[in-house]
């Protein structure tokens, strides 16, 4: 039986049914001739570089559940991925309107719970360890209970993206998102 192949989708090429005579996407274009003039061996020393200076700066994390303890560095690409405003708007809305979804499940939990009388939600969720039953009836300001959230995104063709997963706890990668946007700054 034959395996099948990963799905990925390459962020500067187009999709192969595309007509563009280089296949590049229209907002990669520039940044892809600047690319095919830069060295091999100098975007590697750039990593190099990059991965040194957070050892240094001890920008790690480790693995929940592996027993080896060993930190890991940040994953950091020395080359960016460009959005057009078009696509940040489209993400950002969409974002926006998820966290904005999350707080008002987060009150609805706390609250009235009517996403479990509707059987939407097993009453089984108020057991998790995270819920706490002391919030109850308890209002927040502006009834947001996020003030911050870690919207881990994947795309997966040309205008479509997907959500991996949220983070509304405390959402670590926004700080290696601030600081892989300082790394690039400086390399």
């Amino acid at each position: 039986m034959k395996k099948s192949q990963p799905q990925f989708f390459n962020e500067m090429q187009l999709d192969l049914a595309a007509s563009s005579p280089d296949g590049v996407r229209e907002i990669y274009k520039a940044y892809h001739q600047w690319l095919k003039n830069v060295p091999h061996h100098q975007l590697n020393s750039k990593r190099m570089e990059a991965e040194l200076l957070f050892r240094r700066v001890g920008i790690t994390f480790n693995v929940y559940g592996e027993n080896d303890g060993a930190e890991r560095l940040i994953p950091f690409d020395v080359l960016p991925r460009i959005l057009s405003a078009k696509e940040w708007r489209h993400l950002s809305t969409g974002s926006i309107q998820r966290v904005r979804a999350l707080n008002m499940f987060l009150h609805d939990i706390y609250h009235d719970q009517d996403i479990i009388k509707a059987g939407i939600m097993p009453a089984t969720i108020l057991a998790n360890s995270q819920y706490r039953p002391e919030m109850f009836g308890v209002d927040v300001p502006n009834q947001i209970y996020a003030h911050i959230a870690g919207v881990d995104l994947v795309r997966t063709s040309e205008s479509q993206f997907y959500v991996l997963e949220d983070n509304l706890r405390t959402p670590s990668g926004v700080s290696y998102m601030l600081e892989d946007r300082k790394m690039m700054m400086r390399l």
